[in-house]
């Protein structure tokens, strides 16, 4: 599945194929602690660690997609349905999600 791949400590949004739907993007963000806000009404959720601010030290990069609140570490773009449960290729396109995302 296309997805994307946004980290703070690199200030970079890459292309990205997850074959293992939830398990896949655990391991892209790097922790099993994962939760999820929409972006747009066409599906696509911004996957993050739920405990990033707790592990995060003072100061450390972070990234927002477009007014979400600010998220640490790593991010994964991918469309979402069934709350999550069932995964498919992201709509957004690379360039349209680069121009949404501010490196903090």
């Amino acid at each position: 599945m296309k997805a994307f791949l946004i980290d703070a400590a690199a200030k970079s949004v890459a292309e990205v194929s997850i074959d293992n739907g939830l398990e896949g993007v655990k391991a892209l963000i790097g922790f099993d602690t994962v939760d999820a806000d929409e972006i747009d009404d066409n599906g696509d959720s911004l996957f993050f660690d739920e405990r990033c601010h707790l592990r995060a030290e003072p100061g450390a990069p972070k990234f927002k997609v477009d007014n979400l609140a600010p998220v640490s570490g790593r991010g994964v773009v991918i469309r979402s349905s069934a709350g999550g449960r069932q995964l498919t290729d992201a709509v957004v396109g690379f360039d349209a999600l680069k121009k949404r995302v501010t490196f903090l």
